[in-house]
């Protein structure tokens, strides 16, 4: 995706212009950190190729995967960040292979007053991001975690668009917040039970 195929709302040749004028595109290579934790917040990426995994970390070190960003979105916590000037209280990391336009901090507020669309952008990005986060909220307390094992495979499927999934069970604990051998003894019975095939650093969803 370049730019131009950017799903922005209302008539948004003007702001796709603008975007091109004031930012900057980077590539990414899969596992590389885009935005590292307690971070100073410079610029907003909007993520034209690929995805981007976003995730939270306790005071222990342990992990946990909040949501993904793709292709044509933007890291919402990151705008909010940089809008209050404040530390980036998420770490992004390249799902695969990525391209990102980042727009500078301080031009932001020079968006919102000329393009009321980039608003409207941001808020209904805010809205889905509000949605996923509820879910990992309801996930964590109301639902067993094989359920859980078993819906991060279908969203990694339905972010890659593929139902062979490149991973580890350990890179799968990490994103569920839970042991290595906890997911290795439940993909076993998956697979067990025909729902999944197992091989080295892939898991095909049947």
């Amino acid at each position: 995706m370049d730019i131009d195929a950017l799903a922005l709302p209302g008539n948004t040749m003007a702001l796709k212009e603008k975007l091109k004028e004031l930012g900057t595109v980077k590539s990414f290579e899969e596992g590389d950190v885009i935005v590292p934790e307690h971070s100073h917040i410079r610029s907003i990426p909007i993520v034209l190729s690929g995805t981007i995994k976003v995730f939270r970390t306790d005071e222990d070190g342990r992990e946990i995967l909040l949501y993904y960003i793709e292709s044509g979105e933007s890291c919402i916590m990151s705008f909010l960040g940089g809008l209050h000037h404040e530390t980036s209280k998420i770490k992004a990391i390249a799902n695969e292979p990525s391209q990102i336009l980042f727009i500078p901090v301080d031009k932001i507020t020079l968006l919102i007053k000329e393009f009321p669309e980039w608003l409207d952008y941001i808020f209904r990005l805010y809205h889905k991001r509000f949605e996923e986060l509820l879910e990992v909220i309801n996930a964590i307390a109301f639902t067993r975690i094989d359920e859980r094992v078993l819906q991060l495979l279908q969203k990694k499927t339905m972010v890659t668009n593929s139902k062979t999934i490149s991973t580890t069970h350990e890179q799968l604990a990490t994103e569920l917040g839970t042991a290595r051998e906890v997911v290795s003894r439940l993909l076993k019975q998956m697979e067990e039970k025909g729902m999944v095939k197992l091989s080295r650093n892939k898991i095909v969803l049947l």
